[in-house]
């Protein structure tokens, strides 16, 4: 979990490889009005997030005897709250300075979500509760060392 630019896709997937876990990757299930919506750059409202939250729940249900990574933004509680209706979940919370995720987003090509809306995510992003299993990792670590701290995290 983690605001855009935070390093989801590259620590999932490396973390999805070294577990041999299916990989599934929370844009995927936004529906096209998401997708045109934040294009356009407007934030998302939670109404617009509910459906697209219980169907990540349902990728997690269906993984639970096999395991699997999934990343997703799972910016709020409530949001997260959703996502573990899907069954037993380990909350890996990709942070960083906001320049540091800015000067990434600024390079980044090929994506919908424009670094215009990081500042909306930073807004919303609600920490980990001590209710929530998980760990906060800091994205100054290379790619390597955060999915080795994944992988810990989770056992």
């Amino acid at each position: 979990m983690g605001v855009s630019g935070s390093g989801k896709t590259t620590v999932g997937r490396g973390l999805a490889n070294r577990l041999g876990v299916d990989y599934a990757e929370a844009d995927e299930f936004h529906p096209p009005a998401n997708i045109a919506k934040m294009s356009a750059g407007t934030p998302l409202t939670d109404e617009d997030r509910w459906p697209w939250l219980e169907s990540i729940a349902v990728w997690i249900r269906d993984h639970q005897g096999s395991g699997g990574v999934v990343t997703s933004s799972a910016l709020k509680y409530k949001y997260r709250d959703v996502l573990r209706t899907g069954g037993d979940v380990c909350f890996v919370h990709l942070d960083g300075p906001r320049a540091l995720i800015a000067e990434r987003l600024a390079g980044r090509t090929g994506h919908f979500m424009p670094a215009a809306l990081l500042d909306s995510q930073i807004a919303d992003l609600e920490p980990l509760r001590p209710d929530e299993r998980g760990v906060v990792l800091d994205i100054g670590a290379t790619p390597d060392e955060l999915v080795e701290a994944a992988v810990r995290a989770t056992r």
